[in-house]
């Protein structure tokens, strides 16, 4: 299946994003094989989903996330903001995402993090994707390039990504001394040069956050390996569906 969809957030622009919910509205879909989610700590050390650093946007808590223990973050609504459909949706943690997707979806979780803003993060959230037995199933990606160091002193064979909304000159310098395969950067800095270069050195790519059909066919015009990382898995399937004749044969050994 060629420029696979990686739903973000889970079905965003329909649930509340980061919810189980979102999750299962993308898995529904089932062209989707990827999801990307968030992962930040709980004041007790609980790897929970969720993309601000407060919870002032997509709850109804106030202030950061790393000052609620897990069990006060259970008791906030993470869904009412989205829509009276969705109300009392909760902050899930990483455990209900793995267990939910185990043997269905691959996952990019995204250590969200900055400095020394989550000390044992990465070893946190490395040590539930292993009780589950999804290494080979998920990416961990990141801003902090610090954090990627952290994953691979831990354990050298998990899949990183750099995250980048920029286009340096030594990116793929940058990656090779991450020790990173995979790059997730923001659709406008990717063009056919620059992938055809990421390609070569055995990158994975991932483009976001596109929602719009004419930016999907662009990016697959670029490269049909380019990762779409978006909030409308509906329109990346209206996009596609129909004109890969491959699709229909791909489900069925999906299934199997």
């Amino acid at each position: 299946m060629n420029n696979l969809c990686v739903a973000h957030r889970g079905f965003s622009y329909k649930a509340p994003e980061n919810t189980i919910v979102a999750i299962k509205m993308a898995m529904a879909e089932s062209f989707v094989q990827w999801v990307e989610i968030d992962t930040q700590l709980s004041m007790d050390g609980i790897p929970v989903v969720i993309h601000d650093f407060t919870l002032n946007r997509t709850t109804n808590g106030k202030g950061l996330v790393k000052d609620y223990t897990w069990a006060q973050l259970q008791q906030l609504d993470a869904g009412s903001w989205k829509g009276r459909a969705f109300q009392g949706e909760r902050i899930p943690s990483l455990d209900d995402v793995l267990k939910l997707s185990c043997g269905r979806l691959r996952l990019n979780i995204e250590l969200k993090t900055k400095g020394d803003m989550y000390p044992g993060l990465e070893q946190a959230v490395m040590e539930q994707i292993l009780y589950h037995h999804m290494e080979n199933e998920v990416v961990l990606t990141s801003f902090d390039t610090d954090a990627l160091r952290r994953v691979k002193e831990l354990n050298s064979n998990f899949k990183t990504g750099l995250i980048i909304d920029a286009r340096p000159q030594d990116l793929l310098e940058r990656l090779k001394d991450l020790e990173c395969s995979f790059l997730s950067i923001g659709a406008s800095h990717l063009d056919s040069t620059l992938d055809s270069t990421l390609v070569a050195q055995g990158i994975t790519v991932m483009a976001w956050t596109i929602d719009d059909a004419k930016g999907m066919k662009r990016l697959a015009s670029v490269n049909s390996e380019i990762m779409i990382c978006t909030n409308r898995p509906d329109v990346w399937g209206e996009t596609f569906m129909d004109s890969k004749p491959s699709f229909w044969h791909w489900k069925l050994i999906k299934k199997d």
